[in-house]
């Protein structure tokens, strides 16, 4: 069995997007994956450390660590 992992990041404008429009940009993503002969599996939320910037030299511009999240689309496709 083969696996494909994408990020997934919904785009949508501040006035007039909702759920809907996340939904038809997942919906057409699965899609078109659909249609090389992947299935989809699901969407999972992974959580990331991002490492400390010290910036230059003296420090200036440093940034401190964190943790994000990003959502991946996992496909499978039988071999």
């Amino acid at each position: 069995m083969e696996y494909k992992v994408i990020p997934f990041v919904a785009s949508i404008d501040s006035k007039e997007g909702n759920s809907k429009h996340v939904a038809e940009q997942l919906e057409e993503i699965t899609k078109n994956f659909s249609n090389k002969g992947w299935k989809y599996v699901r969407l999972e939320s992974v959580i990331t450390y991002v490492q400390p910037d010290n910036g230059g030299c003296f420090g200036s511009g440093a940034k401190p660590d964190y943790t994000t999240s990003r959502q991946m689309i996992v496909f499978k496709k039988e071999a």
